[in-house]
């Protein structure tokens, strides 16, 4: 280029003189544009390495032009992101990170996922506390957490202190509650445990619920305007019956009678998130019977769930509707680990499956008829890691539509791999938390 502008200047009409100028002028311009070029290379580059830099922090999300903002927070908390508060799963992320949680325990009734997601709990009542372990079935006393449950207006009910309470009958929980056990070593057990029946609107947090058995027949306290005669639970750590929008989160499960968490009776609206199952036999029933149509509704999320050690069976065993089970881990079973009957619809996705050395196959039908009839049935496994000869048998047309979540689209509560499933479940259980820490 320098050649062709000297060639110019040499075959014009210009003085020898003037040609001299012009083409010191041409040399200063072209010097002028070389560095300030260079300047931009430089500092686009280095844009470069920090941008890089940012999304290496926080692989999984991309979110520049919601940063800040109310859609932005939402996006975060349905994504997953993990770039500020740690690696958690996309529930904790909600909220987890914050030392200050104790100021607005509230928070919480925001963070739900999947099916469940609606559920806020008591989040528009005011605080109760509980301040006295014990229990009467019929006349509960104020400060009790019989006398809580049972009020027909939303409440959010947390503990004063550490507490091992004996319910002298199963507890009755009305709708719009949130029973929230952080800040405390809660335990419910060694007697009737829990039962949610006919309500909607309700959040269990952050419990241990261990021991649990039969309630015995008699009169026992539903509400504030109800007391009727019982026949008697069965033994389960939480029932739910014929109910809606509940949420069992962060919870610890083991060694009761009969289930350890039970939904039949056309429930639905569920998400089972967080929590610890352990040393039981029959863990989780979803369905009534295969005859019960109102369970055809039913619609359960189940994610970030540690499921073992010491379980044989049920983690679920389903019946009718769909059930959507994503990221959680399975430490070895005793029989099955997914079963079901009567054409429920199971998908299975990032799952983390580790088999006992004596029971390898994930999944269980309950069907006399075999393959021809249950062939039909759509049990789709993707996904998921199989460990130790673990193995899925899928069944049905293997494709079809997703999980539809109401208001929240599929993708946002989609699973994540399964390479993240041992951290997403490592605080499976009960928290242990603490005013001005981090749970």
């Amino acid at each position: 280029m320098v050649d062709t502008v000297l060639h110019c200047l040499s075959t014009s009409s210009f003085r020898p003189e003037q040609r001299k100028m012009g083409f010191q002028a041409f040399v200063t311009t072209v010097s002028a544009a070389f560095v300030t070029f260079t300047l931009w290379c430089v500092i686009a580059h280095e844009l470069m390495m920090v941008e890089g830099r940012r999304f290496e922090a926080s692989p999984k999300l991309l979110l520049p032009q919601m940063n800040g903002t109310k859609e932005g927070a939402n996006a975060r908390r349905k994504l997953g992101d993990s770039s500020s508060k740690g690696t958690f799963n996309q529930i904790d992320n909600c909220w987890r990170g914050d030392p200050n949680w104790a100021q607005d325990r509230k928070r919480l009734a925001d963070c739900a996922i999947g099916y469940g997601s609606n559920t806020v709990g008591g989040k528009n009542g005011e605080y109760y506390l509980v301040t006295d372990d014990g229990d009467d079935a019929v006349n509960p006393s104020p400060g009790t957490l019989r006398y809580g449950a049972m009020q027909l207006t939303p409440l959010w009910i947390i503990f004063e202190r550490d507490m091992n309470i004996h319910l002298q009958n199963e507890l009755i929980i009305m709708s719009d509650k949130t029973i929230d056990g952080r800040g405390a070593r809660v335990h419910i057990g060694n007697g009737p445990c829990l039962t949610i029946q006919d309500v909607d609107n309700v959040i269990i947090h952050g419990l241990h619920i261990s021991n649990c058995q039969p309630g015995r027949p008699g009169d026992v306290r539903s509400s504030t305007a109800h007391v009727g005669y019982r026949q008697g639970s069965d033994g389960d750590g939480i029932s739910v019956f014929s109910s809606h929008n509940v949420w069992i989160d962060h919870n610890t499960f083991s060694s009761s009678q009969d289930g350890l968490l039970d939904v039949i009776r056309g429930s639905t609206g569920i998400t089972i998130s967080n929590n610890a199952f352990t040393d039981h036999d029959k863990v989780m029933l979803l369905g009534h019977d295969d005859n019960f149509a109102a369970d055809a509704n039913m619609r359960i999320s189940i994610c970030f769930n540690r499921f073992g050690p010491g379980l044989v069976q049920r983690m679920p065993r389903c019946r009718l509707g769909y059930f959507h089970i994503f990221n959680n881990e399975y430490i070895e079973w005793g029989m099955y680990a997914i079963g079901g009957s009567a054409n429920p619809t199971i998908i299975s996705e990032h799952n983390r499956y580790q088999a006992s050395d004596s029971a390898k196959e994930v999944t269980k039908r309950d069907s006399d008829e075999g393959p021809n009839v249950w062939g039909g049935w759509k049990w789709e496994s993707n996904g998921d890691l199989f460990l130790n000869g673990a193995f899925f048998v899928e069944s049905g047309d293997g494709g079809g539509p997703r999980p539809i979540y109401g208001h929240q689209p599929y993708e946002e509560v989609a699973a994540s791999s399964y390479g993240y499933v041992l951290s997403m479940t490592s605080s499976a259980g009960a928290l242990s938390c603490s005013p001005s820490r981090r749970c």
